[in-house]
């Protein structure tokens, strides 16, 4: 799927459980939601699959699109890659060999952390820094909620995307030579990448910088998760140890805040949690940061660690990677490994094709409208209380006003203007309800005890 192709989304809302709390709408971070007839609307061009909505849905009508698992069963090589992030989710009674041992019993042929060849990965980096002295500071392309964020929201930083692919497609096309290695051909090998979050599939689905995934299908973590806990097994099994000879300290540490960071020079930095990725990319937008060469930035707090397609309790799941890490090698040793003749094979497969912007807050492609616009927003503004409460339908009165010039609201969906207009009889009551059920349903203001979207319910 090219970038001129609709970007997939796998958030969805599921009507008939919806109850338009507004939950949603006022954590999302892109302000891409919206309430209109008394639901819940995700506007896909604002849309970075951060997840956030989905986490604070109290009545679970925020859901993920996903592919069966058994979608496996149609192929002779079922090869199931995931980050070293998922074995951070197993209590560390149960072993690596435990784990694998579950994961083939469940019907794979082939377990592969999408890690292991990291050492590459490493070093086309450094290599595309050392190169690229006009874009700096160099931003990691490694949280794709990050790169939609730059590319919709912060698109003069679109250049400073440093042009390499992520762990999970090095490691596919890891997986994919060793196979054919053995004999496998490309159309018996299922490749299935197991997602810690929302905004992998999503990339997976629609790749923000190749035409196609090479990825057959993309399996829920957390849902994998509980299938290995329901078989593991806490006795001795065979032992797999063969098929992690190349995963490094580097690579189990590599989906973690600065573990990504510490690898490229002293002026680097690491950020976690979307909002205060977003409050960093306006100062560096205004540039107001100081010099930096590198930025790690990823949307999830404790990154991968609190993915919203993990099970585990991610301080914990930070714990034991850092505890598994110190039994392994760092990447610097295995510079004479057999790995090594991979090196002219995955090198080229890592490249992306510059990623370019897709602003979507902007007011309009002519920039005599836009300016025009903006001024007719400020107007608009001196007329709405600035109580973001929510009750518009939008997530607050900025948002409301933005709306209004675009044609999408209009200033009756202010609750509190429409309050003062009937006290100056500018409009009756009947019609004010009328609006009001338009905007939150017929029957929303009906007495209803077992109504949901109480007090903490459903978090």
């Amino acid at each position: 799927m090219s970038q001129t192709n609709p970007t997939y989304h796998a958030l969805q809302v599921d009507a008939q459980k919806c109850i338009g709390c507004t939950h949603c709408m006022t954590s999302c971070p892109t302000e891409a939601i919206r309430i209109r007839n008394g639901l819940a609307v995700i506007d896909p061009k604002r849309c970075v699959d951060c997840g956030r909505c989905m986490r604070k849905c109290p009545a679970k009508a925020i859901y993920v699109e996903q592919d069966d698992i058994d979608k496996i069963k149609a192929f002779k090589y079922r090869a199931v890659l995931f980050p070293a992030v998922m074995i951070g989710q197993f209590p560390e009674i149960f072993t690596e060999d435990q784990i694998y041992a579950a994961l083939l019993k469940i019907g794979f042929t082939h377990v592969y952390e999408v890690e292991q060849p990291i050492g590459f990965l490493k070093d086309s980096i450094r290599e595309y820094c050392r190169k690229d002295k006009k874009n700096r500071p160099h931003i990691s392309t490694f949280c794709p909620s990050v790169v939609r964020l730059i590319q919709i929201r912060y698109p003069s930083l679109a250049d400073n995307l440093v042009q390499r692919k992520a762990p999970q497609d090095l490691g596919a096309h890891f997986a994919l030579e060793q196979l054919k290695k053995q004999g496998a051909k490309r159309d018996e090998i299922g490749l299935f990448y197991v997602t810690p979050c929302i905004a992998k599939m999503s990339s997976v689905k629609s790749p923000i910088s190749e035409e196609e995934s090479i990825v057959d299908g993309i399996i829920n973590m957390n849902e994998l998760y509980n299938k290995v806990r329901k078989i593991i097994s806490n006795k001795e099994v065979a032992d797999t140890s063969d098929q992690r000879t190349t995963l490094t300290r580097d690579g189990i540490l590599w989906s973690l805040t600065r573990g990504e960071a510490k690898h490229f020079g002293e002026r680097s930095m690491a950020i976690d949690g979307i909002h205060n990725v977003i409050k960093f990319l306006e100062r560096l937008e205004n540039e107001e940061v100081p010099d930096i060469d590198f930025l790690e930035l990823r949307a999830c707090d404790q990154s991968c660690a609190g993915g919203n397609l993990l099970s585990g309790n991610r301080f914990l799941t930070v714990e034991r990677l850092e505890h598994r890490a110190k039994r392994y090698e760092s990447s610097l040793k295995f510079k004479d490994h057999p790995i090594q003749e991979m090196a002219s094979v995955l090198k080229p497969k890592l490249i992306s094709a510059p990623i370019k912007a897709k602003p979507a807050f902007i007011l309009d492609e002519d920039r005599e409208k836009a300016i025009e616009k903006m001024s007719k927003i400020q107007r608009i503004i001196c007329f709405l209380p600035g109580i973001d409460c929510g009750a518009c339908g939008a997530p607050n009165c900025q948002a409301l006003a933005e709306d209004m010039v675009c044609q999408k609201a209009k200033m009756s969906d202010c609750v509190f203007l429409q309050q003062t207009w009937q006290e100056e009889n500018k409009i009756s009551t009947s019609k004010a309800l009328l609006n009001m059920e338009k905007k939150w349903g017929k029957d929303r203001f009906k007495a209803d005890c077992n109504k949901r979207g109480r007090r903490n319910e459903g978090f």
